[in-house]
């Protein structure tokens, strides 16, 4: 009965988590009592499938603690609170995750329904935001984060749909709801990762040849190019025109534009790694590598010089950790991408899709959205990207154990 009851709750837990990230205020806590909740009703099941899940575990559980020690030395170097840190420990529920789905023998299908509720909400949310006045959809928090948000949630919804379910029925309605979020937000910097999500989804689609899918993307993609160009009030909406603005401003030296602040960042950041390349500056504290430009130090309420990161992943651990920094970077990428990598090539699957699959472009995702935002400076993403990681993971884990049991019921009777 308790196995049934924590069962349940997982389920429940997996819909939540994307389905409620952005959508309320409460972002990940209805998730994490449910992690928790569940944890402790059997904490035997948890002990008992460390067997099972251990490889992957293990890896993500190697990464959680060269995460948390990077973030206590640099605690310790420069006296900081734990408060400094605090996205940093996110990493800790990351093994935790994977082994809790591996557990409980969680379904890949609520993940992906969490998603598409998700999408509903956002999107119905932010239309409400923007036609009562505002100029860009923010929600609970930025419209940065919101946008990057939303990618992932798109990603869970197209890679995670299960068997049976038809690809265009539900892969449409959410791109469509996705792309208006994303327009609504009227954030640049998540476009990337979109872009990699479409390539991707047309490379490995099974319809007709590849040409004809490249020739259906580069058309979806003019289609949208040219409502950009025709449409006065969507491209003011992404902020197009801004951006020429930013460009023509930067060429003449001015670089108190959005653009523009993005560049100066960038050198105060490499400025700062060059003068402390081996500790940074302290984690959470890149506001102090700020205090170098002249405008920081003669007004100290300038806006730009307190926005508490860089804006740039690389450049954010770079600059408050050193090199040290950029290689755990590396690796909070790297070993997420290099495992789901892994376990997509023994989960049985034909296409690239599934939790593997969906964990190798959440990482890309990441990675791209992190070219222009400090990814893991703001609580709503690193605690989302620690939680998807380990779900998928898990998810990724169950899929290739299935299989592998699949083909050792196919061989037993040649054998026999």
């Amino acid at each position: 009965m308790r196995a049934r009851i924590a069962r349940g709750m997982g389920q429940l837990g997996l819909l939540l988590m994307p389905a409620l990230v952005v959508s309320t205020p409460v972002n990940l806590l209805p998730f994490g009592l449910l992690l928790l909740a569940s944890t402790l009703l059997v904490p035997g099941l948890l002990w008992d499938a460390r067997r099972d899940a251990g490889p992957t575990v293990k890896v993500l559980a190697l990464l959680m603690l060269a995460v948390l020690a990077g973030g206590v030395v640099s605690m310790l170097l420069f006296e900081h609170g734990f408060r400094d840190v605090d996205n940093r420990s996110r990493f800790f529920v990351m093994p935790w995750i994977a082994l809790w789905v591996c557990a409980l023998d969680l379904r890949l299908r609520w993940l992906w329904r969490g998603a598409l509720v998700g999408l509903v909400l956002v999107f119905v949310l932010s239309l409400r935001q923007v036609l009562g006045g505002a100029p860009r959809a923010e929600l609970f928090t930025n419209a940065i984060v919101l946008a990057d948000i939303v990618v992932m949630l798109l990603v869970l919804a197209l890679f995670c749909r299960p068997h049976g379910v038809r690809g265009w029925a539900w892969g449409l309605p959410a791109l469509a709801l996705g792309c208006a979020a994303l327009v609504l937000t009227g954030s640049r910097g998540a476009l990337l990762a979109l872009l990699a999500v479409f390539l991707v989804m047309a490379l490995s689609l099974r319809w007709r040849t590849l040409r004809l899918r490249l020739l259906i993307l580069a058309a979806m993609l003019g289609v949208a190019g040219v409502a950009l160009v025709a449409v006065p009030e969507l491209r003011q909406q992404v902020r197009l025109t801004e951006l020429q603005n930013d460009v023509r401003r930067l060429e003449h030296g001015d670089t108190d534009s959005s653009a523009g602040a993005r560049v100066e960042r960038l050198q105060v950041a490499w400025d700062t790694f060059v003068d402390h390349p081996l500790t940074g500056v302290g984690v959470g504290h890149f506001d102090t590598a700020m205090q170098r430009l002249p405008e920081c130090r003669d007004d100290p309420m300038e806006p730009r010089c307190h926005l508490g990161h860089a804006h740039n992943d690389l450049a954010e651990w770079g600059a408050t950790q050193g090199a040290p920094g950029a290689l755990l970077l590396l690796a909070v990428y790297g070993v997420p991408l290099w495992l789901f990598l892994w376990l997509h090539r023994r989960s049985g699957r034909s296409t690239f899709r599934g939790p593997a699959a969906a964990g190798v472009m959440i990482v890309v995702s990441y990675i791209l959205c992190g070219l222009t935002q400090s990814m893991f400076a703001h609580q709503i993403t690193a605690s989302f990207y620690a939680s998807i990681v380990g779900a998928l993971a898990g998810l990724s884990r169950l899929e290739a154990l299935r299989h592998q049991r699949r083909l050792s019921a196919a061989a037993a009777p040649d054998a026999a």
